[in-house]
């Protein structure tokens, strides 16, 4: 028997179907568009180096500066929600 009856072939496609579907969420980590975003961020990531730099006080002086000058919000009070 060189030959597949329709049947068989058509049985053989439903069984590739069914399997692709079962199979599609671990599909989709692998080769979906998360997954490419995944591995592109990773090479872009490999590409970049540290440049070391010198720690200054003027720098910590002014992000202390900023930090101070941010505007606080105060605390809420349960009570008034009731």
């Amino acid at each position: 028997m060189s030959y597949m009856s329709w049947i068989a072939i058509g049985l053989l496609v439903a069984a590739v179907a069914v399997l692709a579907a079962a199979e599609w969420p671990r599909l989709s980590e692998r080769l979906g568009g998360r997954a490419w975003a995944k591995r592109s961020r990773r090479r872009r990531k490999k590409r970049l180096t540290l440049v070391p730099g010198e720690e200054s006080e003027d720098f910590q002086r002014s992000v202390e500066r900023d930090l101070d000058n941010l505007p606080v919000i105060g605390e809420r009070d349960d009570r008034s929600r009731r």
